[in-house]
């Protein structure tokens, strides 16, 4: 018997696409839409998307309860997300359900607050060129990448990044401009996974390039909710007499 489809919600800000007329253009219907719709060609995959200016940023108790993986796109406005949405979407990683934090949203409330630190970098809006080296070649993550892979044109990023020591480091990118930086890595919160990816600035087209989108499905299946374990702290019986 196979295993009934991933449900996966890709929440995003919504923001840029709507007030910059050149990230309308390479996303016109949303990041989250360029990425849900990717993920829509995969048959082992029930995706659904949510952003901020939605009731509850689209991340109700029901939807979260129907999510087995989040996928989390943000950059502008980090301080508007409800604290109550962050501790609800905290619970449910806990619990179980898989996390994957895109780009910016190493800033993210949520991100900062399973990291437990700042999460901050170096950055720099200029065109660099990006190469990912495959550090970890045997992770269900990178498979179908190769040794490395590029991208023509990225912001950068830079170390130090302020984020604890990775379970397993992934991916290492160094750019045109010298810098190298700590670009795909994974964390176990509770019994949830939790995957960081680098690329994904909002004025470049880096979503639609098919090693980008291979990572992030890998990522999907990884992060797969395989239990749901809620919090309880109980007084017991012995077991034993």
């Amino acid at each position: 018997m196979q295993n009934p489809a991933i449900r996966v919600t890709v929440w995003n800000e919504y923001r840029h696409e709507l007030k910059n007329a050149r990230v309308a253009e390479i996303y016109p219907e949303g990041i989250h839409q360029c990425i849900a719709g990717f993920l829509d060609n995969e048959a082992d995959l029930n995706v659904h998307t949510a952003w901020l200016d939605q009731p509850e940023h689209g991340l109700t108790e029901a939807v979260l309860d129907e999510t087995e993986v989040l996928i989390w796109w943000g950059h502008m406005a980090h301080h508007e997300v409800s604290d109550t949405v962050v501790e609800r979407v905290q619970r449910r990683v806990l619990e179980g359900m898989g996390l994957i934090v895109l780009h910016s949203g190493h800033h993210s409330k949520i991100f900062r607050r399973l990291m437990g630190s700042h999460c901050s970098l170096k950055w720099r809006e200029a065109d660099d060129k990006e190469r990912l080296w495959n550090i970890m070649p045997s992770h269900p993550i990178t498979q179908g990448i190769g040794e490395y892979f590029e991208i023509p044109a990225e912001e950068m990023y830079g170390e130090p990044f302020g984020i604890p020591t990775p379970d397993e480091l992934l991916f290492v990118s160094w750019f045109s401009g010298g810098e190298v930086f700590r670009s795909g890595a994974t964390w176990h919160r509770g019994h949830g996974r939790v995957f960081y990816f680098r690329p994904g600035h909002e004025s470049y087209p880096s979503y639609h390039q098919s090693e980008v989108q291979t990572v992030i499905i890998n990522a999907v299946r990884w992060a797969r909710q395989t239990v749901r374990i809620e919090d309880s702290c109980d007084p017991v019986a012995p077991l034993e007499a």
